[in-house]
């Protein structure tokens, strides 16, 4: 488990650089708000290919990682699905923290 990247999720989530949901996320990357979406490793097969796309055509780095709890837990939710950071300081900092 990546402690610090749960961490800097908690991080993003106090400082208001995060949003949550299907539709509030779908709006953040059609927007071009989104800088990095986060999906739970154990989503739906239907939201995965669903945010792949969606990311893929929009050109927003997409991460698997972590699970629904884990991904609520770590921003103080409940379970979390999705997640879309808005803050390209926050972006970079996750998907340096995840890459290691």
């Amino acid at each position: 488990m990546n402690h610090k990247f749960f961490n800097y999720l908690g991080l993003a989530m106090r400082a208001g650089k995060l949003v949550t949901g299907d539709e509030t996320v779908l709006k953040a990357v059609r927007s071009g708000n989104a800088k990095l979406v986060i999906m739970a490793t154990d989503a739906s097969g239907n939201m995965q290919k669903k945010y792949r796309d969606k990311c893929g055509s929009y050109q927003v780095p997409l991460l698997e990682f972590g699970s629904r709890a884990e991904l609520g837990s770590s921003i103080g939710k409940d379970e979390r699905v999705l997640l879309a950071v808005t803050d390209e300081g926050f972006a970079r900092m996750l998907q340096t923290c995840q890459a290691k």
